[in-house]
């Protein structure tokens, strides 16, 4: 995953892949800035399942440090 990618926020994420989204849902889009585009969206989408995996580490590590 890129720097660029990781410094984002899940929030910033997420605002980028919306945008991309709607960029490929448009008829216009040329094939070659697609595929770029789609190689972005699933690092983004990487990025994003692995804040997930570390804040489900702290709430479980958490959990079992308060019992």
């Amino acid at each position: 995953i890129p720097a660029d990618i990781k410094s984002k926020s899940l929030k910033e994420a997420r605002d980028e892949i919306d945008k991309i989204l709607a960029k490929l849902e448009r008829q216009d889009s040329n094939l070659e800035d697609s595929l770029d585009d789609y190689q972005r969206l699933i690092q983004l989408n990487k990025h994003i399942d692995s804040l997930f995996k570390i804040k489900l580490k702290q709430i479980s590590s958490n959990k079992i440090t308060q019992k």
